[in-house]
């Protein structure tokens, strides 16, 4: 190899890792507490639907207004106001990831995906997508 092309590789590697430690914390989890320290910004928050609390949605007055309470892994419990449909069977998901920020108490969620109790038995192993 020549000079150049070594030179060439050694900053497409650097390249790589100032984007890989810009970018890479984007796939954790947050919970309520640690994404309230900075309103407004976006977070991944991982919980569970509270079935016990009264969820509100009216495609009637406005088919993009979802709300409903969560609970974080932490086990702190906030309203959420998802700006979309209501997902179905939202009430059988395991877990939902929430994507969004918090407003003073409330969570905005503007993406929702469902994890899914496992159909398949503990000694079976799933291949594709769950749920």
């Amino acid at each position: 190899m020549k000079k150049t092309q070594i030179v060439l590789l050694v900053l497409i590697m650097a390249a790589i890792a100032v984007l890989i430690s810009v970018f890479g914390d984007f796939s954790s989890y947050e919970t309520f507490a640690s994404a309230a320290k900075e309103p407004k910004k976006s977070y991944y928050i991982i919980g569970t639907l509270d079935t016990t609390r009264e969820m509100q949605y009216d495609p009637k007055t406005d088919a993009n207004h979802f709300t409903f309470f969560a609970t974080d892994k932490a086990g702190s419990l906030k309203k959420v106001i998802f700006n979309g449909e209501k997902p179905r069977d939202i009430e059988k998901s395991e877990q939902i990831v929430m994507m969004g920020f918090m407003d003073g108490e409330t969570f905005h969620c503007s993406k929702i995906q469902m994890k899914c109790p496992s159909k398949y038995k503990k000694d079976m192993v799933a291949v594709g997508n769950n749920g």
